[in-house]
């Protein structure tokens, strides 16, 4: 489904309606083997929202796109259609640095010996209400 338009200065500006999810223009977007670029071949990014009535951002989904620019815009219009969200963080998926679930008891060993960290290290006075 390609096609052309014309752009603000007469000329024409190719697109494409990959996936169905709208015109994307493609002149202008090096891709280095001069063919038109896929979206597959944008970077993917990891989208979090803050509710409005949220405290913290909660991963919502990914997208994929150009730049962090087209990612905010993206992510705006796919995961805040109905006015649900406060703030937005768009993150590339290549960014992200994770501990690996094989290794969890080894990476959170050390919190095991900081017993000051648990609520029961502390004696709680009777003078002190409400906790």
């Amino acid at each position: 489904m390609n096609g052309g338009s014309t752009g603000d200065d007469g000329g024409s500006t190719e697109v494409t309606a990959e996936g169905g999810h709208g015109a994307v223009p493609t002149t202008g977007v090096e891709t280095g083997s001069g063919q038109r670029p896929s979206r597959r071949a944008w970077p993917l990014y990891e989208v979090f929202v803050r509710g409005k009535r949220g405290l913290n951002h909660v991963h919502v989904g990914s997208l994929h796109a150009a730049d962090d620019e087209m990612a905010l815009h993206n992510a705006r219009d796919v995961y805040t259609r109905r006015n649900e969200g406060v703030s937005i963080w768009v993150v590339r998926a290549d960014r992200i640095t994770a501990s690996s679930p094989d290794e969890k008891d080894p990476f959170f060993a050390p919190s095991a010996d900081k017993v000051y960290r648990h609520p029961t290290f502390y004696a709680i006075p009777e003078e002190v209400p409400h906790l």
